[in-house]
Order: structure tokens, then sequence, then C-alpha cells
């Protein structure tokens, strides 16, 4: 029986600034599992593996909603996950859970898809400017990431809509949106729909399949 042993992988240098990182996030030496992202001068790191029932289920079903209501009718394209994008006017370069990238942002330049360093265009690595929707579901390790150090980073990059979903603890799920002054949250109507500007009326439920379990569920209303 044979046994391959991955080493821990080493932060160059090079990478603590920020054209640096975008190197070495692009290089066969950037680690291919976690996620590491550069927050304003910041290399945060979350190795942790994903929690099942509290992050990955969530996030299928909520990809399922977006792939059915953006690929399909050939609107722009869904990222999950282990996609990177960078905002350099942000300062930041990030992996989130699920991006939203519209045809319309591509055409005219608001979206770019870097290639890799052999300048092939169909083979790129990473995303560049304003997504339309970013999607973060919230984990134990990602709390402080994700509600206090990110949000302020997405809106200075312009990113028009953000959703969170936390189901750690209940369930919470909130859209926001950009303005002057930053993201503004969007208060649920009384039966929880919230009017997303990208999709319209949306709403996260939950309910149980088994007695130990919930599936989740992302409704889309008619306007």
């Amino acid at each position: 029986m044979g046994y391959h042993v991955e080493q821990p992988f080493r932060i160059p240098a090079t990478a603590r600034d920020f054209e640096g990182f975008r190197r070495w996030a692009r290089s066969k030496q950037f680690p291919q599992y976690g996620r590491i992202d550069y927050v304003d001068g910041d290399l945060e790191v979350d190795m942790s593996p994903e929690e099942i029932h509290t992050h990955s289920a969530v996030k299928a079903e909520i990809a399922l909603k977006l792939l059915s209501r953006i690929v399909e009718p050939d609107l722009g394209m869904v990222h999950i996950a282990s996609t990177r994008i960078t905002f350099p006017e942000a300062q930041l370069s990030t992996e989130p859970d699920l991006i939203v990238v519209l045809w319309d942002s591509l055409d005219k330049g608001r979206v770019r898809e870097v290639p890799t360093k052999r300048n092939r265009p169909e083979r790129s690595v990473e995303l560049e400017g304003a997504a339309d929707l970013v999607v973060e579901v919230i984990s134990d390790s990602s709390v402080g990431k994700d509600r206090t150090r990110l949000p302020p980073k997405y809106a200075a990059a312009g990113v028009p809509e953000l959703w969170l979903a936390d189901v750690r603890r209940g369930l919470r799920f909130e859209v926001h949106v950009l303005g002057p002054e930053g993201y503004r949250l969007l208060a649920p109507d009384a039966d929880g729909w919230v009017r997303s500007p990208l999709l319209g009326l949306v709403h996260l439920r939950r309910e149980r399949r088994r007695p130990d379990r919930w599936s989740y569920r992302l409704d889309v209303g008619e306007d």
C-alpha cells in the first residue's frame, strides 16, 4: 500500500502585496483546497472543511435556482465556489460561494475573464470586476469575514447585490443592495419574501424531511 502526504503549502513573500498575490493565485503553486482571500493587505486563510447541512446544502439549493434563472435562459454565468474574482479598486481577491455574471456585464466590460499566462482566453482562472451578484453562506469559520470585512469591500468594488445566508442557528437570509453609502439591507415582507433586483421576489425557507435534518428551498415569486 502506498501513501501520499500533501505537504503544507508555503505563502511566498511576493504574495504580501496585491499584484504579487494575484500572480501566486494564478500559479501552479497555489493550493487547490481551502479558501485564501486577499482583503485589503491581509491574507485570510480558511482551511476548514465545508459543513454538509449548514453550508453545502444551502449553497447547492441557491445554486440550482440561480442556474435555472440565469443559465438556462442564457442570461449569463453562475460560478459555484473555487472561482476567484478580483477587485483591484477595493484591493480584494476572493472566492465567494456563488458568483453571477450576466452576459451584458461581460459585453460592456464591467467584468472580464483573466486568461492564464499562456494568454489563451478560453482558459481563464480569474474574473475581474463587479459581478452582478455575490452570495456568501456563513459558517463558523467565516462569520467575521462574511459579515464584517467582506461587505464593505464588495460595496467599494461596485457589486450591486450581495446575498448572505446563515442557517447555523435558525434561518437568516439577507439581500443587500448597493446604494450611495454602501449596502442597504432589504426588509422582507410579512411572509418572508424579499425583492431582489436581479431575480425579483425571493424567499429562502426550510422544512423537515427527516426527524434530524432540514432541507432548504429558494423560491422565486412572480412580480
